[in-house]
């Protein structure tokens, strides 16, 4: 009995013992399963970081993770742990490749920014450092990182120092009109022969996109080409008036010399007039007081050889005063000559100028100027004889789209085709100008009511019929005219704005017309 009661409590104990080795087996596969659940979790966000660097680890990371997801799965992504390996080393060793090539890289950029003279002296110490940081190698990217964000510092205080002065302006409307106008009347300007690229590239640039500041100095370039050859105009009037002072001062010198030496040989021969007086007077006497013959014949002989000898001297006396004022007439004559010489050089220098002036250097036809003298001109005959006047203001159309779809350029030739093609449209009598942009205006005096509409629309037709040819398509250029006649008791101001009025009508009925405003 004693025996039994013994068993069962062993196997009660052993049983308690069992349970409670069970529950500590339990709480160790709990602690286990929450440690490699950790770890699981660790080693899926590693994989994550580790996204991005290389295609095929990308894909093994994930396949390991989406493994990971369950513990029944660990066992199979074991395998694929011996390919992550070797892809994690071989990354590695690329990734210490590409920080070496990239510190070599910032290297070679330092040096370049230490080349910038603009560089303050404390930026340029803490540059000297960063370069000597350098030299160390770089162990991971997160080391790489901070060197580039310190590069870009650099950058930003170099560039902070560079444009510290400079202010920022928006383009605005009147701006851009600005920089139209100046293409405008820098086409109207003659400029010399070696400024005319210059001029060319500026008009190019005043008619594409235009900033504050290449406006301001479109404006500084226009106005020190302008005053350089202002200058060169006032140097050749300086040196001509030089040129002019000098002779003038040796014609003075010459004509003072001469005078002067024309009043000794005054001196000299009233001398000699007196001597020869004196001769004759004596031989007078000698003929009254003298009785003997022999010794009369002697001393008149006495008397004529020293009235010949006066002569003799007189006749030297004048023959060199004459030879004086020949070399004297003849340095005068070749300064006055060289003078002239000069001044007609200038005139004619003058007078191309002045020419200049009057043309478009474009077109080469009359310019606005020129236009308005002749307007004057015509409207005093007009005036005087009662004469027909008729004001033509002509208009290109559409020539914006010229110049948008095939350049300025191409608009320019465009604009001297048909600038030439009106001149031959016209008779000798008859007058056209450029008025600006693609505007021209005619002169028409002499020409009836009856034949003012044929004559205009026979000029019209001429320059449809041109056959301009861009790009190798072929392009038909009308344009648009209005005129006027000058009426009684009216200003040419007055018919010059009736002829305008005319121009936008025949503008806004269509274009390629003619008005007229009767």
């Amino acid at each position: 009995m004693k025996e039994s009661e013994t068993t069962i409590s062993q196997i009660s104990l052993m049983k308690q013992k069992l349970h409670a080795a069970k529950l500590a087996l339990e709480d160790i596969n709990t602690d286990r399963n929450d440690k490699l659940k950790t770890l699981i979790q660790f080693i899926s966000h590693l994989s994550l970081a580790c996204k991005g660097q290389n295609l095929e680890l990308d894909n093994k990371l994930a396949k390991l993770r989406h493994h990971m997801q369950s513990f029944d799965q660990v066992d199979e992504a074991l395998p694929e742990l011996v390919d992550i390996e070797r892809l994690l080393k071989s990354q590695y060793s690329h990734t210490m490749s590409r920080l070496e090539d990239s510190r070599v890289g910032l290297s070679r950029v330092i040096r370049q920014i230490q080349r910038v003279n603009a560089v303050p002296d404390k930026l340029k110490k803490e540059i000297t450092y960063f370069k000597q940081e350098l030299n160390k190698p770089f162990h991971t990217v997160w080391e790489y990182i901070p060197k580039v964000e310190k590069l870009v510092s650099f950058y930003e205080e170099i560039l902070k120092q560079e444009f510290a002065d400079t202010d920022d302006y928006d383009i605005l409307p009147q701006h851009i009109q600005l920089a139209q106008e100046l293409a405008v009347k820098i086409a109207e300007v003659e400029f010399r022969k070696d400024q005319r690229d210059q001029i060319l590239v500026l008009k190019e640039v005043l008619l594409s996109d235009i900033s504050v500041n290449t406006l301001l100095e479109s404006y500084q370039t226009i106005l020190s080409l302008l005053l350089d050859n202002i200058a060169r105009e006032k140097t050749a009037s300086q040196d001509f008036l030089f040129a002019l002072n000098d002779a003038l001062t040796i014609v003075r010198d010459v004509v003072n010399s001469t005078y002067n030496n024309s009043q000794r040989s005054e001196q000299l021969k009233g001398q000699l007039n007196k001597e020869i007086n004196l001769r004759v007077s004596n031989a007078d006497e000698l003929v009254i007081d003298v009785d003997n013959i022999t010794e009369l014949k002697t001393q008149l002989t006495v008397q004529l050889t020293s009235l010949r000898d006066a002569l003799s001297r007189k006749e030297a006396l004048e023959q060199r005063e004459q030879t004086i004022l020949r070399k004297s007439i003849e340095s005068m004559r070749k300064e006055l000559n060289a003078m002239s010489n000069e001044a007609n050089s200038y005139k004619e220098k003058l007078f191309e100028h002045q020419k200049l002036n009057l043309l478009d250097p474009l077109t080469q036809l009359a310019n606005r100027a020129a236009l308005e003298d002749r307007m004057e001109q015509e409207y005093r005959n007009h005036m005087r004889f009662k004469s027909p006047l008729w004001i033509a203001v002509t208009d290109i159309d559409h020539f914006k789209t010229v110049n948008d779809n095939f350049g300025h350029s191409t608009g320019d030739k465009t604009l001297q085709v048909i600038a030439m093609a009106l001149k031959n449209s016209l008779r000798d009598s008859e007058f056209v100008a450029r008025y600006g942009g693609e505007e021209f205006v005619l002169l028409l005096p002499g020409i009836t009511d009856e034949h003012i509409s044929l004559m205009l629309n026979r000029v019209r037709e001429k320059i449809k019929n041109i056959p301009f040819k861009f790009k190798n398509q072929r392009i038909t250029v009308t344009l648009s005219i209005g005129a006027a006649q000058v009426m009684e008791n009216e200003t040419l101001e007055e018919a010059f704005e009736r002829a305008d009025a005319a121009l936008y009508q025949a503008k806004n009925n269509g274009r390629d017309r003619v008005v007229i405003d009767i």
